[in-house]
């Protein structure tokens, strides 16, 4: 099974909370051939990360050690380059979508697994509102 994962679901594997318990299940069921992911989840992962950080629900070396798992796991995700294709893609998704209120970054995510559409089984969000969006795009998701 092929996966894309934005940043709200990857998180989940990194660091528990709501959701965590129910996608480590889906994985320990499933045979996951590749996972993908949007060349800004990095920089959205560090942000949620240091968010976290913020509002002290973890620590500093907490957090430089999920940055540093994640920067260590990288290796094994296939990232989905930010092509031009792929901006004007997430800028058509907004005016397609606008009244249900997609954001820019959601944009982003969803623009870059539809460019892969043919490959990927499953979407995998935590955003409800990306998840009916990514529906009405034709593509599968779970949401954990």
């Amino acid at each position: 099974m092929n996966l894309f994962f934005d940043t709200s679901a990857l998180f989940k594997l990194y660091h528990s909370e709501a959701g965590t318990k129910e996608l480590t299940a889906f994985f320990s069921s499933n045979v996951i051939k590749a996972i993908y992911l949007s060349e800004i989840t990095s920089i959205e992962f560090s942000s949620a990360v240091w968010e976290k950080c913020r509002k002290k629900e973890i620590n500093q070396s907490s957090a430089e050690l999920l940055i540093d798992k994640f920067n260590t796991d990288s290796e094994k995700y296939n990232f989905i380059r930010q092509s031009k294709s792929c901006a004007f893609l997430a800028s058509e998704l907004i005016g397609k979508h606008w009244e249900k209120g997609l954001r820019t970054l959601d944009s982003l995510q969803l623009a870059s697994a539809l460019t892969l559409k043919i490959d990927i089984d499953v979407f995998i969000t935590s955003d409800v509102l990306l998840s009916e969006i990514t529906l009405l795009e034709n593509l599968k998701v779970m949401v954990f």
